[in-house]
């Protein structure tokens, strides 16, 4: 039996729960983590609707993209949306999971690379970088070898290590060392092999930062398009695509598009990481008036709107549990929760 708890880790195994920022309160919610999963609505918002769709497909369980929940809630009495919704879930037996900012901030399986895909960008990567790096030393007696084997295959198949980490072994007289160097996310699972071997450890792993970063880890990607298009039809492909109705845009500076930069949700602070890379257009949402000066006819700023940029982040999310899990229905919401509408 499928617990939530479950579905849970699956998640954060992609996107583990610290890679979300300070701001954010993804987690689960609403509910009870050991409740037996009966199906799962996926969705952007978690809104009253989207609880009332859930109930009467028979799932327990929610998995939200935003979370209803941003700041403290001081009590519950049904006085806006975010309470009428907390109260339905809890009174129908709902659990409530956001995967925000943690998804966002992880290339594989991410929000980006998802539009990335949508859009055929190819050779993408992120665009701003920013786990920090850890290296470890650890002193061993003659398992060191079979150490730093076992953390090699556990790293080689982590997609936040993305390949990059290596542990060797550095013989001594009587005692052996094993370093590496690691995404700091992954601290956690260091110490968990560590413990397997911890009567072969003669002291505690000691870590210290180091500089770089990740490329698995980080906000927005960048990409090239297969080929070069007009800047004109490039818009209306992208329109096309993402099943827009409308692009805010700056001026078209550039004749073609070949080098395409990309945040899904509000993203204007990844502005200059995608001007310093030479990207042709950057394609986010939530720009300010002001904001759109900021171009500066270097870049075109591509405005598609919040829920637009990440309406295929339901799709994924579905995906990502379907494919692991088969005892359970999955459905992909059909609630339109966009409160923004053009006339």
């Amino acid at each position: 039996m499928t617990k939530i708890k479950d579905i849970i880790q699956e998640l954060e195994q992609i996107a583990p729960s610290p890679l979300q920022e300070s701001y954010d309160n993804a987690g689960l919610l609403v509910g009870d983590k050991n409740e037996v999963v009966t199906g799962v609505m996926y969705c952007l918002d978690s809104t009253e609707e989207v609880i009332d769709e859930a109930i009467s497909k028979g799932c327990n369980l929610v998995v939200a993209h935003h979370p209803i929940i941003f700041t403290g809630l001081k009590r519950l009495t049904g006085s806006n949306y975010i309470q009428r919704t907390i109260i339905k879930a809890i009174q129908s037996n709902v659990a409530i999971y956001a995967i925000h900012t943690n998804l966002d901030n992880v290339l594989y399986q991410g929000v980006n690379e998802r539009i990335a895909q949508q859009l055929d960008i190819e050779n993408y990567k992120i665009l701003a970088p920013k786990s920090e790096l850890l290296a470890v030393e650890i002193t061993c007696n003659s398992a060191a070898k079979d150490l730093a084997k076992d953390l090699n295959i556990i790293f080689s198949s982590h997609e936040l290590a993305g390949g990059e980490t290596q542990f060797h072994c550095i013989d001594g007289e009587n005692l052996s060392l094993v370093k590496g160097q690691f995404p700091a996310i992954l601290k956690g699972l260091v110490q968990k092999i560590c413990t397997t071997y911890q009567s072969n450890i003669i002291q505690s792993p000691v870590y210290y930062k180091i500089q770089g970063s990740t490329s698995r880890i980080g906000s927005g990607v960048i990409g090239t398009l297969e080929e070069e298009m007009p800047v004109e039809e490039f818009l209306q492909f992208l329109k096309d695509r993402m099943e827009l109705k409308v692009i805010k845009h700056t001026d078209l500076c550039v004749d073609s598009i070949k080098k395409v930069a990309i945040c899904g949700g509000a993203g204007g602070f990844l502005l200059k990481k995608a001007m310093a890379k030479q990207a042709d257009i950057f394609i986010t949402s939530d720009y300010k008036y002001h904001e759109f000066f900021d171009a500066d006819n270097r870049i075109i700023i591509a405005d598609i709107g919040h829920f637009e940029s990440e309406q295929f982040t339901i799709q994924l999310l579905c995906s990502i549990i379907s494919e692991k899990f088969s005892n359970f229905a999955n459905y992909c919401t059909s609630v339109q929760t966009n409160p923004v509408n053009y006339f």
